[in-house]
């Protein structure tokens, strides 16, 4: 198991912990043994479920007990997993979320499935590479996040989850065709100019989803009405407008590879003070939101800001809150998607299991 360095410092290495082993024996015989709990290597099995997909069962689960009951298995995942003691945490409902996710994590200590996970393909064209990162969530502590890109839009799906949003849902878009021009230094500590900014542009997306909605009803009416002297027109039209969208696009390139100001507007919250003073590009994208249990789910807009090669942050507007992601350096052998389609499958299916 891959886990997260401790809330709140993302720029620190993953940290690894073995769950299971298998001892290859002679005469092709072999021994499972769980490595959960604190009790050393015991009993467990292992089971082939599909292509890509295989459950362990430990055999022995009284070794993932401790002798001071559930109260010690809390102090003790706590400090190996958060870094710190009940005592540490002040904010009542941190510590609730806290206990949430021990009770939903230590219910299936003796039965777990994996399922393969693809790295995302990447082209020359991304605006960074894409991959795995570790972020700052509030209260849930640091989180998984996988980045990729889908043409336009640039996808944040979770690897691993809370109480409020579950692994393999979309938590953060891109909007690579709406860059944003933040205010000077002095202007961008100021949220509602901020917000003004993100929610005019939100305003501008939605009216084209509405005439992109309209248009292949024009379209076919125009088509049926159509000369084909009229049709050769159109094709011209449709490669300059080829161009001139390649044309935009390099200037978004070019805009990324240079540096502005940057700091969080007042009123926002970050777990990570320790944050980049100056970003390449900003976007306007959207954030996923939801109750305890997945409940009211709901996008709501925010802005995608690009540090360097290796971080990004994403503010939050409804939330005022601000999440900071850093890459995760480790390198997974034999984690390359076969091709894009199998990529976007896998998606798929992960998010259809959270759901």
């Amino acid at each position: 198991m891959y886990l997260p360095p401790h809330d709140p410092h993302v720029d620190d290495p993953m940290r690894f912990k073995p769950l299971f082993r298998i001892h290859l024996m002679e005469r092709k015989c072999a021994t499972v043994e769980c490595m959960y709990g604190h009790k050393g290597p015991h009993n467990g099995h292992i089971q082939i479920v599909k292509k890509d997909e295989f459950s362990t069962k430990c055999n022995q689960t009284d070794h993932h007990r401790m002798s001071g009951g559930r109260q010690e298995e809390f102090r003790t995942w706590l400090r190996e997993e958060w870094g710190r003691t009940l005592e540490d945490i002040f904010h009542e409902h941190m510590q609730e979320l806290i206990l949430m996710k021990f009770i939903y994590t230590s219910q299936y200590d003796n039965c777990l499935t994996y399922r393969r996970i693809y790295l995302p393909p990447s082209s020359p064209d991304d605006l960074i590479r894409p991959g795995l990162f570790k972020g700052t969530y509030g209260s849930h502590g640091l989180e998984i996040v996988m980045l990729s890109f889908h043409g336009k839009k640039a996808k944040g799906t979770k690897i691993t989850g809370d109480p409020n949003i579950p692994a393999g849902q979309q938590t953060v878009e891109i909007d690579l065709a709406h860059p944003l021009q933040l205010p000077d230094i002095e202007n961008l500590r100021d949220f509602s100019e901020l917000s003004r900014i993100v929610l005019e542009v939100q305003e501008q997306v939605r009216r084209e989803e509405q005439e992109q909605e309209q248009r292949p009803e024009e379209e076919e009416h125009s088509q049926q009405a159509a000369s084909q002297p009229a049709a050769t027109s159109l094709a011209g039209e449709g490669a300059e407008g080829e161009e001139t969208a390649a044309g935009a696009e390099g200037t978004t390139q070019d805009k990324a590879s240079a540096s502005q100001p940057f700091v969080l507007p007042m009123g926002v919250i970050s777990r990570n003070e320790d944050y980049p003073r100056t970003c390449r590009i900003c976007f306007y994208g959207t954030g996923l939101i939801a109750g305890h249990g997945f409940t009211s789910p709901e996008r709501t807009p925010g802005v995608f800001v690009l540090f360097d090669d290796d971080r990004f942050g994403f503010i939050w507007l409804e939330l005022k809150s601000f999440s900071l992601y850093s890459r995760i350096k480790v390198s997974f052998q034999n984690a390359e998607a076969p091709s894009r389609e199998a990529f976007e499958e896998m998606l798929k299916n992960i998010q259809s299991l959270a759901t």
